[in-house]
């Protein structure tokens, strides 16, 4: 009699493209993703537990609004760059994909929607909306790991269907993650549209589950995209990992030169007693 295999020896093997089959794919993505869950990295926790001082900074507030909704953009705008999903019944489906995002009730879009959750806390932005457009174009305005996500997007979007996946799956963590941390300073935050309509209709969750199980379509009709499908989700993950390092860095900064201040108002206050 054949030897069962025990379920930590299938995810092992899932975990490596080589060994992974198609009807494997959706655990394969699951089990890569989770080592970049983006929620785990420390600039969720740092943002959170920043001084309410600079986390209400407009300057600070419209860094991280640059460098999110850059990164955000990039994805959105290389959606379109999608490849393989050229028949009726899959540009159907891509399609509504891009009025989830870009065809909200009145002209909205979700592109808008977060510029405007961010004014609402004081951000001074750094960028009008309609300056996000060209990937290059909007690069040199951007630096370090966002800049290199930003320029990978495209290129990666428009060869394989694996970064989709990835970021797609990934999308719904960072997003709570963000909403929760925001709204320790900003109690209204995680209400806003951008968050409150996709939570509540469950937008990203719709998203994941459709980029794999399309991917897993024409992995059928062409198993030797599979190996690139994975290698080019790892990729972008890796590079989304930068966008919430160079984040954290912003953070830390922003709250080392609150600190002093905060300290000298302590030591006064200290000093005034008796």
């Amino acid at each position: 009699m054949k030897a069962q295999r025990r379920p930590e020896d299938r995810r092992s093997d899932c975990a490596q493209p080589q060994l992974c089959t198609i009807e494997g794919f959706p655990d394969a993505m699951t089990i890569m993703l989770d080592g970049h869950r983006p929620s785990r990295m420390p600039f969720f926790e740092r943002l959170a537990a920043m001084p309410r001082s600079a986390a209400g900074n407009p300057s600070f507030l419209g860094q991280l609004h640059l460098i999110y909704q850059s990164a955000m953009h990039a994805t959105r705008a290389a959606v379109y760059y999608l490849p393989h999903l050229d028949s009726p019944a899959l540009r159907k489906r891509k399609l509504q994909i891009f009025v989830d995002d870009d065809g909200l009730p009145g002209g909205d879009t979700h592109h808008y929607q977060l510029t405007l959750a961010f004014r609402n806390i004081g951000a001074k932005c750094v960028l009008e909306d309609e300056e996000f457009g060209d990937p290059e174009q909007l690069c040199r305005h951007l630096d370090g790991e966002t800049a290199y996500f930003v320029g990978l997007a495209r290129r990666l979007y428009s060869r394989s269907l694996g970064p989709w996946c990835a970021v797609e799956t990934m999308s719904v963590d960072w997003m709570r993650a963000l909403a929760e941390a925001l709204s320790v300073h900003f109690p209204q935050f995680k209400h806003e549209p951008y968050f409150e309509e996709c939570f509540s209709q469950m937008v990203e969750e719709r998203h994941a589950a459709e980029a794999l199980e399309v991917t897993q379509l024409i992995l059928r009709g062409r198993p030797e995209l599979l190996a690139e499908t994975l290698r080019d989700a790892k990729t972008i993950a890796e590079a989304l990992d930068g966008v919430w390092t160079q984040l954290d860095r912003i953070v830390q900064r922003a709250s080392a030169t609150a600190s002093p201040r905060k300290g000298r108002r302590a030591a006064l206050d200290t000093s005034s007693i008796g």
